[in-house]
């Protein structure tokens, strides 16, 4: 099969983001799964890890200026093994440092460039990227004439499916320390919870302005707990003080795209549907039958949230 670069994040002590799982999964339904890292000296398990994740193979650059260079040493490590492996397409998040590695790499390889995909599939005239425009109101299709195409993949819209079991083959590569924006300092910020980070979170559970106040919001996140889910909020509700801006769905806020989307309380304005219309399954929870949420949702339960949830939360729980 054909080669497929998949371009990996890492943190700044070289653990493995949780994006790795979804794009090989993507690069798999196109070809054959090539891992590519930038990481410091001594960095251990990325052949073990990214095997079990779906990659055939794993290139590693092993680099100190990892740790100071701002995004160039991955932009290194991917044209080094684009130029040795001639895949037909590269792979990679749709993050702020994937989406800098992805038009970087373009220059470089004098690629064609698809960002923000929600899906991909190969067919007989070649790869075709699925994206969703316009505030989500349109599905669209696109391609590259020639190869190799560069894709950025949204966080969450490409379900991460087991591809293999076992340690994948090691390629070790040399990568330049040419010119760079450095990095002078660096201040981790400890997570507030131990919630999944709302962007790539697998599922998420919303609340808007129908919860009422900050106590009651409480129940959305009773709800994501049980669920294992990310914590999410219609601008309503963050205007309305019950939760913080950095839990906004939609327009102005984070775009998801997760299995699961619980929108509980929200009437579905067409700013917050933008950021979450993509979900695969959508479920909404509310009184107002005419809700504009509703037109979206694959599931709709017109009842009080206060009465619905609890029950649901029961249920969860009884499951488990």
């Amino acid at each position: 099969m054909s080669t497929v670069i998949v371009i990996i994040e890492t943190t700044p002590d070289g653990v493995i983001r949780n994006t790795a799982a979804s794009l090989l999964s993507a690069a798999a339904s196109l070809g054959t799964p090539v891992a590519v890292v930038a990481v410091r000296p001594g960095a251990a398990g990325l052949r073990e890890q990214l095997g079990a994740l779906g990659a055939s193979k794993v290139i590693v650059a092993e680099s100190e200026v990892v740790a100071t260079d701002l995004v160039t040493p991955l932009v290194d490590a991917a044209a080094v093994a684009v130029a040795s492996h001639d895949p037909i397409a590269i792979v990679a998040a749709n993050s702020t440092d994937g989406r800098e590695v992805a038009g970087r790499l373009a220059v470089r390889c004098d690629a064609g460039l698809a960002v923000d995909a929600v899906g991909v599939r190969k067919d007989d005239g070649g790869i075709v990227v699925t994206h969703s425009v316009f505030g989500g109101a349109y599905a669209t299709e696109s391609t590259v004439n020639g190869s190799p195409v560069i894709i950025t993949v949204r966080q969450g819209a490409i379900e991460a499916t087991p591809q293999s079991a076992g340690a994948a083959e090691i390629e070790n590569i040399l990568i330049s320390s040419g010119a760079s924006a450095k990095i002078d300092v660096l201040h981790e910020v400890s997570a507030a919870s131990g919630r999944p980070e709302l962007r790539s979170a697998a599922r998420v559970v919303s609340g808007g302005r129908g919860l009422g106040s900050v106590e009651k919001f409480v129940l959305v996140e009773q709800l994501a707990d049980a669920l294992g889910a990310a914590v999410g909020a219609s601008r309503a509700a963050v205007d309305s003080g019950y939760i913080a801006q950095s839990a906004q769905v939609g327009q102005t806020g984070t775009t998801v795209s997760p299995q699961l989307y619980i929108a509980l309380g929200i009437s579905g304005a067409i700013q917050h549907r933008a950021g979450m219309q993509t979900a695969k399954t959508i479920v909404a929870i509310n009184k107002d039958g005419d809700a504009p949420i509703f037109d979206v949702a694959d599931f709709g339960i017109v009842g009080d949230v206060f009465t619905v949830v609890p029950q649901l939360i029961d249920a969860v729980a009884a499951r488990k």
